[in-house]
């Protein structure tokens, strides 16, 4: 019987822990932008004894991420994936940030729900910032639906804004897509939810920290229930506890990975 297939779309700081935390006993099927980026930890991973094979993705082009559902296909049964690709406010323009984080999760969602194995798992990488400055209900629900390829086309995708809001818009969407994605990949006899991480520290993570926010971002870590940045291991953790078979009962749901600190904002904003 051949091995179970592992899908981890994005091979950064969280990326490559997903990776090792799901990737062993089963092939592993790693995907990013960046093909040097990817060759690297192609062979850092194969080094350490996992069965790996590397594709170059562009997850805002459907012909690319479609390339890439078949190619996880053709290795076997896909039973676990972790998009997890994303770009950050500093490191993107509005626009980039909506084509790469909103359009491309959308993207995922619709190709991997066509080939994930029944009893099968998907978990997407949102952010805590889609919790702390949402969009109104009626944008949010249009988010949820709209079909991919009329997804930037949205009145309210504004891509003159700020990166900062374009990409809590972008991650509010993630959550609202994965809920509905819920509902057909449910279909297949599968799952699938979304993590929200706080201030991870990854290299984009302390991109972050030292852009022109980060004064208000480490405010907001000292202000939160744990008063840590979070590790890539906190996040494989949390992936791994969703795609696990024992949480068959778990799915359109997004965890809060992020120690505390949308508590941490509340309660200062209530007190």
């Amino acid at each position: 019987m051949g091995k179970d297939v592992a899908v981890v779309i994005g091979v950064g700081g969280m990326g490559r822990a997903v990776a090792r935390r799901i990737g062993g006993g089963r092939r592993l099927l790693l995907a990013d932008f960046d093909k040097d980026s990817l060759e690297s930890v192609v062979g850092v991973l194969t080094g350490e004894g996992h069965d790996v094979t590397g594709q170059r993705v562009d997850v805002s082009d459907a012909g690319s991420v479609a390339a890439l559902a078949g190619a996880a296909a053709g290795l076997g049964r896909v039973t676990h994936i972790a998009h997890t690709a994303g770009v950050s406010p500093a490191q993107a323009s509005a626009s980039t940030v909506f084509e790469v984080d909103l359009l491309g999760t959308a993207l995922v969602l619709d190709a991997f729900g066509e080939v994930v194995a029944e009893g099968g798992a998907g978990v997407v990488i949102a952010s805590m910032a889609g919790h702390l400055a949402p969009p109104p209900d009626d944008q949010v629900a249009a988010l949820a639906t709209t079909p991919a390829a009329e997804l930037l086309g949205l009145p309210f995708i504004d891509r003159s804004v700020h990166p900062g809001a374009a990409y809590a818009v972008a991650k509010r969407g993630n959550v609202a897509r994965v809920q509905a994605a819920a509902v057909y990949w449910g279909r297949r006899g599968a799952r699938v939810n979304s993590i929200s991480p706080g201030v991870i520290s990854t290299p984009m993570g302390r991109q972050e920290l030292d852009g022109e926010s980060g004064a208000g971002i480490r405010a907001m870590v000292a202000g939160s229930a744990t008063g840590r940045l979070g590790t890539p291991d906190d996040i494989a953790h949390a992936a791994a506890f969703l795609l696990d078979p024992a949480t068959s009962f778990v799915t359109g749901v997004d965890l809060l990975v992020d120690g505390g600190a949308v508590a941490g904002v509340r309660a200062a904003a209530s007190a």
